[in-house]
């Protein structure tokens, strides 16, 4: 259990929680290891977790293809030790924009499920607070740092002249 604490006060998304705030979401917690090349899960997928990466590395994987036919996954991002994903799946339970997959052997992952850490957010409001705070932040770089992405594109990527 302290295991869990200790990679879970590393995380963005638990930022000042208190040691006892640690530990009530450590109890929550399930740990699961990938081995590399191993797909943790499959865009289009229902979402119901959130998953915290305590050793190895994860990428997240968009299909670029169409349809079923062609499959041409690009990876989009690429999170290490401490960073967490599936966040949106605190929000709603809709169907996941991308794919996840495991890059490095023995891959950990904390995976807290989404109607425990709910209820544990309501049992506990500051800590609810400091959560939905927390991630409002997180996925607010993450827009920031897309969007940017999406200028370089737009503005920098040489045009074709025929």
């Amino acid at each position: 259990m302290n295991n869990m604490v200790n990679f879970l006060k590393q995380s963005d998304i638990f930022y000042q929680f208190t040691p006892t705030q640690l530990e009530l979401v450590a109890n929550l917690c399930q740990e699961v290891v990938f081995n590399a090349g191993e797909l943790i899960f499959q865009e289009n997928s229902g979402s119901k977790e959130l998953y915290v990466i305590a050793q190895g590395e994860v990428d997240i994987l968009i299909n670029r293809g169409s349809g079923n036919v062609e499959k041409k996954e690009t990876a989009v991002a690429r999170l290490r030790r401490g960073q967490s994903f599936g966040e949106v799946a605190l929000v709603d339970e809709g169907l996941r924009s991308a794919s996840a997959r495991a890059t490095q052997k023995d891959t950990r992952l904390l995976i807290i499920q989404r109607e425990k850490l709910i209820i544990l957010c309501e049992t506990y409001p500051q800590l609810g607070y400091r959560l939905m705070y927390n991630l409002a932040a997180d996925l607010a770089m993450k827009i920031r740092n897309t969007d940017l992405r999406i200028r370089e594109q737009l503005l920098y990527k040489p045009t074709d002249k025929k």
